[in-house]
């Protein structure tokens, strides 16, 4: 079981020209089929003068689910080349949608693969990657006068501080990855002089970056 992925930040596009044909490349996250299928639709209502809407998507922390579509363009050279750049970013929860305007000029298949692939890796330039990671959330709980020196201590340190609440203690949701359980509970001891109290929340997928 993998304990961190990758996927695209946000919805957007970007468009590139090579040799007269127009590839908008559009990504967006998804955490399902129906959700990147319903994606790929919205696509081709949106630009519906455009001959082909290739697509690729990954789907899951582990990337188990694949799918593509060349949607008319000669077999291999277009939703082939997008998920291999997909696989090659270490992406999922990722879907991609490449709108071809053809601009009259033949592009071979060397061409295709080559331009299919350049479009979606451009746009993933452009909307920008983040990372997820499987952490184990602990609650640390401490009075008001400590809470200040440990917020500080907290995100100075290498533990992800996920969220803050306050209410009659100051509550911090803090991040661990397996194995740091031990040295964090010491961590904390010592800076605390163990009047912190700390509560199991599981294990979550985080967004970190």
């Amino acid at each position: 079981m993998t304990d961190r992925y990758l996927s695209v930040a946000r919805e957007g596009s970007h468009e590139v020209e090579i040799k007269r044909s127009r590839f908008l490349c559009a990504l967006a996250p998804v955490t399902s089929e129906e959700a990147a299928r319903a994606f790929i639709a919205a696509r081709r209502r949106a630009e519906p003068g455009a001959r082909h809407h290739c697509h690729a998507f990954v789907l899951g922390p582990d990337g188990r689910t694949r799918r593509s579509s060349d949607d008319g363009e000669p077999a291999g050279t277009a939703g082939t080349p997008m998920l291999e750049v997909l696989r090659r970013r270490e992406l999922t929860d990722t879907v991609a949608v490449v709108t071809r305007y053809f601009g009259g000029v033949l592009l071979g298949a060397g061409g295709l693969i080559r331009a299919y692939g350049q479009s979606v890796s451009d746009a993933v330039e452009v909307v920008g990657v983040l990372e997820h990671r499987r952490l184990n959330l602990v609650e640390v709980a401490v009075s008001y006068d400590r809470a200040g020196r440990l917020e500080n201590d907290l995100r100075a340190s290498p533990y992800l501080v996920h969220a803050t609440r306050f209410d009659e203690r100051a509550r911090f949701e803090v991040g661990l990855a397996p194995g740091e359980r031990p040295a964090f509970a010491g961590w904390l001891a010592d800076l605390t002089n163990g009047e912190a109290t700390t509560s199991e929340l599981g294990d979550h997928w985080i967004t970190v970056r």
